[in-house]
């Protein structure tokens, strides 16, 4: 294998590679780069424990890459950024303990993942690769420790024998608490002129508006009813109504329903009014009315 040259680079169309089995094989970065066309690459039994970044980089069109029997330890998933046609990924028998959750992210974009044969711990940190492989139905990936767990599949595990459950519970707990004690102290000891003292002011904004509105009420009322009272002032008095009454007793009458202090001028100028000689027809006695028409009816005959 070239460490600083690309290999096979007169076979730009092989479609299949098969470097299986070496022991000794060095997988140096961009060493397929001229491989445009493989389909399947085989690096299965070659012992490798670390794959660059850029080890596929320029195998776009490559299908099947088996990586099994190695020992890979970790995986660099950018490895895979490269392959943007790879279906089918085989991992199995290497040295994997754990995945982090963005590998898997990754993974997610792989139709075919073989994990089986890893010494996979079975343990809090293995809890997204429990969801990832529930969601892709993967079997027979099973845990090598913790020893109490060895031999069961991992997806069929649930939360508390990964020993998530009570520590979540534990940190949730924390976190409540911690909320509650903050809310506590943010309450007591609220800076002064803040939100601790503020109250106060709204009660008072509160009281002044409404106080003022009810002002504003009464004096539109008020005056409402003044107005009403000058509308009246000049209306005749009825003819039935107003025999055997006199001006100042319905003017003293109507006075009482008044508003404030107005009532005792307005009679005044009421008073002042009839003093001036200004005598409807229908305050005429009713004595004088029926000589009246006597004596119209006299002349008549």
């Amino acid at each position: 294998m070239p460490h600083h040259r690309t290999l096979l680079k007169h076979f730009p169309s092989l479609h299949s590679l098969n470097l299986s089995s070496n022991a000794k094989l060095t997988v140096s970065p961009a060493v397929f780069s001229n491989l445009g066309a493989l389909r399947l690459l085989d690096l299965s039994s070659c012992s490798i424990t670390h794959i660059h970044m850029d080890t596929f980089k320029g195998l776009g069109n490559l299908h099947t890459l088996l990586l099994r029997n190695n020992s890979l330890q970790e995986l660099d998933v950018p490895f895979l950024l490269p392959l943007k046609a790879l279906f089918h990924l085989d991992l199995q028998h290497n040295a994997l303990v754990s995945v982090d959750p963005w590998s898997l992210q990754l993974l997610e974009t792989v139709p075919q993942v073989r994990l089986e044969g890893n010494p996979w711990a079975c343990d809090c940190s293995a809890h997204p690769l429990q969801q990832w492989l529930r969601r892709r139905r993967a079997v027979q990936v099973t845990c090598v420790s913790p020893p109490g767990l060895r031999g069961q599949e991992i997806a069929a595990l649930d939360s508390q024998d990964l020993g998530c459950q009570v520590k979540q519970r534990f940190a949730r707990e924390l976190t409540t608490l911690q909320n509650i004690t903050v809310t506590e102290n943010n309450s007591t000891a609220l800076p002064a002129g803040k939100g601790g003292r503020s109250w106060p002011y709204l009660v008072g904004f509160l009281v002044t508006a409404i106080g003022i509105s009810i002002l504003i009420a009464l004096a539109a009322k008020c005056k409402l009813a003044h107005k009403n009272f000058a509308s009246y002032r000049h209306r005749p008095l009825p003819e039935i109504s107003s025999i055997g009454r006199s001006p100042m007793e319905d003017s003293s009458n109507w006075d009482r329903g008044s508003c404030g202090s107005h009532s005792i001028t307005d009679a005044a100028d009421l008073q002042a009014e009839d003093d001036d000689g200004f005598i409807e027809d229908n305050y005429i006695q009713p004595r004088r009315q029926a000589k009246r028409h006597l004596s119209l009816s006299a002349l008549q005959s």
